[in-house]
């Protein structure tokens, strides 16, 4: 089967299909997501609103954290990183995981089997896209930091699948 062909030699029909897959991806990727819920007012819980947050972060950071974005995989700041260290929120500061629990999951996020303490973050259930998610959250300001699978390693059989916006590492 023979496809015509402009003088750049790309065929036709993929000139044709370029706009729709773009507004697809732009769709996909620009997509409002649904506010987090009010945080529970607490000892030690950081609530700011949101022009507050917008100041305190940049662009990505508060797309990610603020409004439940993900960074597109192998563009984030730590997903190969290998250094020692402590992982902060880039929120509030708190700290949330240690370089002892890092591990290459072969995803393009930083992935830690557990957290630097229990208390540190939270979970809920994340149905926003077809299938069925665990959502991370930060104890303290509510950030949205990723996803947690059961697919990681030994000892906890845990994947914290988190967005390097979300982390500020202290080495």
């Amino acid at each position: 089967m023979t496809f015509r062909t402009l003088e750049t030699g790309v065929p036709r029909r993929a000139l044709l299909l370029m706009p729709l897959a773009w507004f697809g991806l732009n769709a996909i990727f620009n997509r409002k997501e649904r506010p987090l819920p009010a945080p529970p007012a607490g000892p030690g819980k950081l609530i700011l609103p949101e022009a507050e947050w917008r100041k305190r972060l940049t662009p990505l950071e508060f797309g990610v954290t603020r409004k439940g974005g993900t960074e597109i995989a192998y563009t984030g700041r730590y997903w190969n990183t290998h250094d020692y260290g402590v992982y902060h929120c880039v929120g509030c500061g708190v700290v949330l995981f240690r370089s002892d629990e890092k591990f290459d999951s072969g995803t393009g996020w930083p992935s830690f089997w557990a957290p630097a303490a229990e208390d540190a973050v939270y979970t809920r259930a994340d149905n926003s896209l077809i299938e069925h998610r665990t959502e991370v959250l930060c104890a303290r300001c509510d950030a949205h930091l990723g996803h947690v699978f059961n697919d990681g390693p030994q000892p906890t059989g845990l994947r914290y699948c988190l967005n390097s916006a979300a982390l500020r590492l202290v080495v």
